[in-house]
Order: C-alpha cells, then structure tokens, then sequence
C-alpha cells in the first residue's frame, strides 16, 4: 500500500484538505490531516489569499512555484479562476526573473528533465525518471541559448520550458500529468554564470557544430521512441540552431517551434486583425521586420505564406518584405546571414542610397512600410521621427512593438497611438493598459504567443496527427483574427489575455480539423470538436 506520504508529496495525487473521510481511511491518510474536509473552492480561497500578501512579482511566482510543488490540481483550479493576473507571474515578464535568480532560488527541479551534452549516454535514461512511468504527450525542450530579452542563460532557462507547460494545461487543458519540461545544457556562454560558484549547469562554453546536433539527434530518438504520442515543442534555441533543427524535424515528427511559428502565428493574427479593422487587403502591405533573428524571421515567414496562400506568386510576395538588423537593412552580400534571413534579403541595385540604410529611419523612408514589427530588444528604437514617418506614408500604420519584458519595448504603446494621432493600428508584446487620445479608448492587443501556441499544440495532440504544417498554422492564425469586432472605436487587433482558455479552445477545435481533413491522424479520429473535449483536462478532485 502507498504511504501518507508518498501520497502528501505527489503533487498529482495530493489534494490536502481536500481528501474525503472515507478517502483519507482508505489511503491510510487519517490523523496526518486537519479534521476539516475542505471544498477545492474553499482551498482557492485561502491559498489566494496567502497570495495577495506577497508583494513582489518573485514572491508570488515563489508562492505559487510551492503550491505547483504540492498540488497540481489546485494550482490549475486557481491558475484559472485568475488567469489574467497568474500569466505574467509564472510566465512572461516576472519569469525573467526567475530565470537570473534560479540557481539562487533553487529547491526542486519541478519534474523536469535535464540532458547533458557532457552525457549523451543517458538522455534516454534521463527521460524515462524524470517521466517516472507517466504517459507523457508533451515535452517543452529548452536550452536556453536565445531567451527573449535576457539571451543566454543555460540551465537556469528550464523554468522556461515549465512556465510553458503551465500556460498549455490552464489555456488549453492538456493534462499536467502527462508533460515534461527538458533542459537540454549544452553549456554557456553567459560570462557571470560561467564564475558563478552556485551555477547548478555545465561550466564550459556551448558546445556548436556536429556534436550539438548528434545530441539534439539522440534526444529526439530516445523521446520518440518513449513517448510515441507526443508533441515535442522547441522553445528559446538560438538563431543558428532554431531554424535548423525545426526544419530537420518538421516533416517527420510532431513537432512545433514558438519562436519560429508561434510567433510568427500570433503576429499573423495580429495582423489580420488589423486588416478586419482598416478594411484594407494584407495583400496590399509592405513588411518591415526591425530584429532579424529567429522571431523576426518566422514573422516574414508566415506572413509571406499567407500572402501567397491570398494569390501572390512567390516572387511578388517576397518584394513585400525588408529586413533590418543591428548592421540595417540585410542585403544578399550581408555577412553572417543565417538561413531564415536569406529567404528575404534584399539587393543593393534596388536603391540608389543602399550605402546608407544603415538604421531603421533611413530604411523607413526609403521602403514606406505599412507593416513594422519589432522584435529587436531595443529599448525605444521606434522613435518620434521615425514612427511619423512611417505614418506620413500610409493611412492605418500597423506597428507591433514586441519585443520584451517592458524596459525592453522599441516604443510603448501610448507614444505609438499619440505619434500617429490614433491611426496606429497597435500590439505589443507584454501587457499594455488601454490608451486614451482624443475621446476614444484604444484598446491594445497583446501579441502574446500564449494566444495561439496552446490551442495549435492541444489541437495537434488530440487529433494524434503525424505533424504540425503551415495549413494548421493559417487555420489557427485566422481562428484568432476573427474574434475582435473591427467596427468598435479603438478595437484591439487581437483578443484579450482574459478569453485565453475560450480561444484555445477554438484554435485547438480549428488545428485538430485540419488535422482531419488533411489525413494526418494517427488514430481515426473524425470529429474535431469531440476529440479536443475528450483529451481536454479539468482542474477538479
């Protein structure tokens, strides 16, 4: 018979209070409990409480981080009860944070799994305890190379792979039993870390070339081979591995990157959204992306698929986008191009002052874009003059600062809206409080990949189909761009972070019946609607 305390320390099986008299006899639980039976509404009342007495961003996610630790149930129960309040506290910005401090912080490893490069021998063996027995669907693999905002961070960025795994099971409902977060540690090239005597990673520099990708190999074989089902979701690799590992893998497994195609999912809708309101065709717009790395890249990516899926040929569609980096606009003699930027590079014979596009002003106004996505992580490179002149040249601008956490937004929203005297079509990537300009509340879109990845993964997952291709993507990007009423004053380009579990669910329905039509399930799965709801997890006892 299982122990009190095996039970008690199960995050999956404990429910506290919450264990029936009857339940605590027959699970030898009686006398290691108050005698008080207690409602999981009534726990989520007192556990809130305990978390509104924290004060800092960190001391709630700490808090919560321990209520994960003891009960996942709860956790869950309560994540979506305050879902608005919970998702910039266990993920994106306050995780940020989490992440700098985590060796400082750590007590447990939250389940997840840690491959070494310095082992290779062990990944599958690593993956088979750190799943102990459970029928695991998904896996959110991290290492950490490319984390938005913060770069680099090694071992510590496994609170990535978990704070994901969070957002999946509270937006789209995927059971949080049968997920497991991965660090792969490949090293750092994170200075401070490397001299930090507490860091709990390897302490060399990462390792590049074939033995990387002969590890990344033996990983995807040993979780193929133990968790035949499921979804292997790649988060935050740097620029010169993200692209190259999804496009090995796209065809062959089940598998989705949220910096390349989740972002670029979101941004899409976004951008549709902002269609719907202007009334303007998406065929009819120039593309600026300001931040060439692997977010910006799958931006142009997507947003060239769609264009050629509206009937451009892949000739004109490509003339709609410009990509400007840290050295300006990329031409084809740019050195160092990586293999997503050199889809989109321009040629210097275009323009007569090709010398001097070395910053985002001089390239707006050469190109006149009507489209400006940021993902730089420079902190307000959108200036006055430069947003002026993008506006001067195109009714409705759309402009979506994404980049983040907040101090590291090219311009905030209240400027965007002001600058352009409310013409700005407007979304950012973190939170961003309603503007008002001249009588008119201005309602701004969170370009949060949140938005889209869970429903795109769930959708995937319950439809048990062989891969996740750019057919599901446009289905789950024109799923979102569809919600918001375009005709109300100051209308968001995007819906709410509060509808999050509403619309997960339908880009989750929309994924799965792609899935469907296009005959890629596994099992003969029929009705998309019924097979997102089976699979679909509630947070109850």
């Amino acid at each position: 018979m299982t122990k009190a305390t095996d039970i008690l320390n199960n995050p999956f099986l404990n429910k506290g209070t919450a264990f029936t008299t009857k339940e605590r006899k027959e699970l030898g639980l009686t006398g290691t409990l108050p005698s008080k039976v207690q409602t999981i509404k009534e726990q989520a009342v007192q556990t809130y409480g305990q978390y509104q007495s924290k004060t800092s961003g960190i001391e709630k996610r700490i808090f919560l981080m321990n209520l994960f630790n003891t009960n996942r149930t709860l956790f869950y129960y309560l994540m979506n009860e305050h879902i608005v309040e919970f998702m910039p506290v266990v993920y994106d910005p306050v995780v940020a944070e989490s992440i700098e401090n985590y060796n400082e912080l750590f007590l447990k490893p939250q389940d997840a799994a840690f491959i070494s490069i310095d082992d290779v021998d062990s990944i599958e063996d690593s993956l088979k305890n750190a799943a102990d027995g459970r029928d695991i669907r998904l896996l959110v693999i991290t290492d950490a190379e490319g984390i938005l905002g913060i770069g680099d961070w090694g071992v510590n960025g496994v609170d990535i792979s978990i704070g994901k795994l969070m957002v999946y099971t509270a937006a789209a409902g995927i059971d949080p039993s049968q997920v497991l977060p991965v660090s792969i540690d490949a090293g750092t090239n994170n200075k401070a870390l490397l001299n930090d005597p507490l860091y709990l990673g390897n302490k060399h520099e990462r390792v590049y070339g074939e033995k990387y990708h002969a590890m990344i190999d033996k990983f995807v074989a040993a979780a193929t081979k133990l968790f035949p089902e499921s979804l292997l979701h790649f988060e935050d690799f740097g620029r010169s591995n993200a692209d190259v590992i999804l496009k090995k893998y796209e065809d062959k497994i089940l598998t989705f990157n949220d910096d390349i195609q989740g972002t670029g999912i979101i941004s899409l809708a976004g951008v549709l959204g902002a269609m719907n309101i202007s009334k303007e065709k998406i065929t009819d717009q120039k593309f600026l992306t300001f931040g060439a790395g692997t977010a910006g890249c799958g931006i142009a990516k997507m947003m060239f698929d769609e264009l050629v899926r509206q009937g451009l040929s892949k000739e004109e569609a490509k003339k709609r986008f410009y990509l400007v980096d840290r050295q300006g606009l990329l031409f084809d003699d740019t050195e160092d191009l990586t293999d997503g930027q050199k889809q989109f590079v321009r040629s210097r014979s275009e323009f007569a002052n090709a010398d001097e596009l070395t910053n985002l002003e001089a390239v707006i106004k050469a190109v006149h874009p009507t489209v400006m996505i940021g993902t730089s992580t420079q902190p307000g490179a959108f200036t006055e003059t430069a947003i002026k002149e993008m506006a001067a040249h195109t009714k409705r601008p759309v402009i979506f600062a994404l980049s983040n956490p907040t101090k590291l937004l090219e311009a905030s929203a209240e400027n965007l809206i002001k600058w352009t005297e409310g013409r700005a079509l407007v979304a950012t990537g973190v939170p961003s409080e309603d503007v008002e300009y001249n009588g008119v509340t201005y309602t701004i879109g969170q370009a949060n990949n949140a938005l889209v990845y869970p429903g795109v993964g769930f959708g995937a997952i319950a439809a048990t189909s062989k891969v996740i291709n750019e057919e599901m993507l446009s289905q789950a990007s024109h799923a979102l761009g569809g919600i918001v009423d375009p005709d109300q004053p100051g209308a968001a380009v995007l819906p709410p972070v509060a509808q999050l579990t509403e619309f997960s669910q339908k880009v989750a329905e929309v994924v799965a019946q792609s899935a469907i039509d296009q005959g890629l399930t596994k099992e003969n799965i029929t009705d998309a609607k019924k097979a997102v709801a089976d699979a679909k997890w509630e947070p109850k006892y």
